[in-house]
């Protein structure tokens, strides 16, 4: 999958893909093309692909001796400012106060297969047998600096991955002050900036905004990769719609700060940037100091929108999740949170529990309040100790009666947190992150601990692990809602370490306390939360095969959250639960069906009193339960298909397919008077060779493909005897089976 040309022209490409650098004329990494594959290029091709005529009259040029030679207009691997490219550049770095306009060019070159999971970091991974990566070493001898980029390709995917370290070979001290992940340029195909954006309780929400000449960015200075803004963006071109049309996707496994941006020079050329944002942040480097940034995929399709959700789905469920979750089966959960709030004890807890149990469900998750004296969201927190009032034999004892019951148990963390009542704020006043100024400023009545002091991790993986191995736990929902303020490590200050280098190792104090549960207990499953969707991101989603998406579990807003998550992230990582009604979020009223379909596609769980359900209401809840695990695999791991166009708000319409079978969900949000008496949607990705069973109808693909299913016959007021759909939040479930082939 890697052709070396001369060393100076570098090809990488499958059936799917192409990804062309090559060595410019003063030594440093050009790009020249991603996109669709180009099969074994020719010598001829190479030359052609080269050609460059200098665009950039005026400007000033990098040799003394060439006048024809300038990086204004030339793509690259990674551009530096001010060397006559006076675009933001990849990286900067200092000595002291003083700019190197670093000048790092090509110097060796490697090859090798696979790409081996470490839990230290989070970052993609391959067999040997799945992958090839080229490993290109760069140094700038006059300023005693080494890059060495690595890029991975994958069989059979759309992706490449990027991962790049920078080393300072010199004993003068160096001060990296930004260095992006991920450098992809392009020509403008009259791009749309495609990202996910929104807010707490309505996250990833997909906004499309054209490009013109200039710089458009988006990004997070949270401490977390944030509910407002994600990782992942991407650049479609204007043509393309659900099903066909150029679509560039990217990507940053990370959880921290981040930066991606999209820049558009006066040539139509774009720069598209993404990595740890800069604001913030700053990185010494002493002799022989290597920083590694994290590892960044760049996604290509030219199947639309939902060519792109599929690629990212494809590689993240091989690629980024653990090995031992994927493809298997997740429990279906039974939470207590707006069952009880805090109001409950062991005995309440598990006369739910067997009730869940009773209705299908197979894991009993404890959410808040079990620990401390936590009778409110303003205590304990950091003290990771059952509350013997509400477990008076214990929490072991409590975890055995789940276990009896043949249910999985759960239970909630917020490790990161502590509360100013707590044991463990009295007694480590020093493990928060707070400024020494008199000020500072608290969320939620509670402090962010400081993760970049290894200590702190320790005692925490401490409290957590009695905890694990007490109640034999099966899963663990780790949530995160305050984000940070006022950073600054009185560990770093006792360490001489600079306060701009806090938020990263914050983060990568995190991940060592993912590494640290995950080496002793690798099969416990671990549900990412961050006040939701606060921290949706392929850096959790390397420890934690699935996330909380939204605090808002209304099954409306999930529409467009679910629709927004599954351009950059499979439906497997998609937490889903069944909630009550009116809903706690938002106060709408919908029906159970409703709430039902919606949450079905992804991991299933259920949040709300079933004591309080009828006796109608609890057997359709069983009915749907018997439903959601005979169709369990293809409702997590199915190809997921967007029918309807984003423009589209009042109807939406999900598919998701796995070999033979397909499900199709159609949502209306609202009513409408006299609808259209009859409408049809079309399945794109049926075979229109094949014959399928819909209910009980056999039915050709070509008609299926070309027509497609039948819509609901919607209510118009007078069929009330005939009409499949009524008022508002109507859903609808089609069944189609193909018929084998003779």
């Amino acid at each position: 999958m890697i052709e070396i040309i001369s060393d100076t022209i570098f090809h990488l490409h499958n059936e799917k893909i192409s990804y062309v650098m090559h060595v410019l004329p003063n030594r440093q990494l050009g790009h020249l093309y991603f996109g669709p594959s180009l099969g074994h290029l020719s010598a001829n091709d190479m030359d052609y692909l080269t050609k460059k005529e200098n665009k950039s009259a005026g400007t000033v040029k990098f040799f003394e001796n060439d006048g024809l030679f300038t990086l204004a207009d030339r793509f690259q691997e990674l551009p530096t400012y001010g060397s006559s490219d006076f675009r933001e550049g990849a990286f900067t770095i200092f000595a002291e106060d003083v700019p190197l306009y670093v000048d790092f060019k090509v110097a060796e070159v490697e090859t090798f297969a696979g790409k081996e999971r470490e839990l230290v970091k989070p970052a993609s991974f391959a067999e040997k047998a799945e992958s090839q990566s080229l490993r290109i070493t760069l140094i700038d001898k006059q300023r005693q600096l080494k890059m060495e980029i690595t890029y991975t390709i994958f069989v059979g995917l759309g992706t490449i991955a990027r991962n790049q370290r920078i080393t300072n070979l010199s004993a003068e001290k160096k001060q990296l002050s930004s260095l992006m992940s991920g450098v992809l340029e392009l020509r403008n195909q009259q791009f749309e900036f495609v990202h996910l954006s929104g807010a707490w309780l309505k996250e990833r929400q997909i906004k499309a905004t054209p490009l013109t000449q200039g710089t458009f960015r988006v990004g997070s200075l949270k401490g977390a990769s944030g509910h407002q803004h994600n990782p992942f963006v991407a650049l479609k071109a204007a043509n393309a719609t659900n099903d066909q049309g150029r679509v560039y996707g990217a990507n940053l496994i990370y959880s921290g700060n981040f930066l991606a941006q999209v820049e558009m020079d006066e040539w139509d050329n774009v720069r598209l940037m993404l990595g740890i944002h800069p604001e913030q942040f700053s990185w010494t480097l002493q002799q022989g100091a290597v920083f590694e940034a994290p590892e960044c995929i760049f996604t290509f399709t030219d199947e639309g929108l939902n060519g792109l959700g599929q690629e990212s789905a494809a590689f993240i469920e091989k690629h980024v999740i653990a090995p031992y979750w994927q493809k298997r089966p997740r429990p279906i959960v039974f939470n207590n949170w707006e069952a009880t709030y805090f109001d409950f004890d062991q005995e309440k807890l598990v006369a739910l529990a067997a009730e869940s149990q009773a209705l299908g469900m197979e894991c009993f998750v404890l959410d808040d309040g079990w620990f401390g004296k936590r009778d409110n969201d303003r205590s304990s927190l950091g003290d990771w100790v059952p509350d013997p009032a509400k477990f008076p034999n214990g929490i072991g004892h409590f975890a055995k009666q789940i276990h009896d019951l043949g249910l999985q148990l759960g239970v909630w963390f917020e490790p990161e947190m502590v509360s100013p009542d707590s044991q463990l704020y009295q007694e480590h006043p020093d493990w928060v992150v707070r400024h020494p100024y008199e000020r500072i400023s608290v969320g939620r009545g509670q402090y962010v601990l400081d993760f970049a002091n290894p200590a702190v991790v320790e005692a925490i993986f401490a409290a957590i692990k009695k905890i694990i191995v007490e109640t034999d736990l099966d899963y663990i929902k780790w949530d995160m809602n305050r984000n940070i303020t006022e950073a600054y490590s009185p560990y770093l200050a006792d360490e001489g370490i600079p306060q701009t280098e806090f938020f990263h190792r914050y983060i990568l104090g995190v991940y060592a306390l993912y590494q640290k549960i995950l080496t002793e207990f690798p099969e416990i499953l671990i549900e990412g939360c961050a006040g939701g969707g606060g921290r949706y991101d392929l850096g959790i989603l390397f420890y934690s095969p699935q996330i909380w998406p939204s605090d808002d579990s209304d099954a409306v807003e999930r529409l467009q959250i679910q629709t927004g998550t599954l351009l950059g992230y499979p439906m497997s990582s998609f937490s889903n639960h069944v909630s009550a009604c009116p809903n706690h979020q938002v106060g709408r009223n919908t029906s159970l069906a409703f709430r039902q379909s919606v949450a079905m596609f992804g991991p299933l769980g259920y949040e709300l009193d079933l004591f309080s359900l009828s006796a109608a209401e609890k057997q359709a809840i069983k009915e749907q339960i018997i439903f959601y695990k005979a169709h369990r695999q293809l409702l997590t791991y199915g190809t997921f298909y967007r029918m309807t166009d984003l423009s589209q708000k009042n109807e939406v319409v999900w598919g998701v397919s796995h070999q033979e079978e397909a499900l199709i969900a159609y949502f209306r949000i609202l009513a409408e008077a006299n609808p259209a008496a009859e409408a049809f949607i079309p399945v794109p990705f049926i075979d229109p060779d094949r014959s399928y069973l819909l209910e009980n109808e056999q039915l050709s693909g070509k008609v299926l493909k070309q027509i497609g299913l039948r819509k609901p016959y919607l209510f118009n007021a007078v069929n009330h005897q005939t009409a499949q759909a009524t008022g508002d939040f109507q859903s609808f479930v089609y069944q189609i089976k193909a018929i084998k082939k003779e």
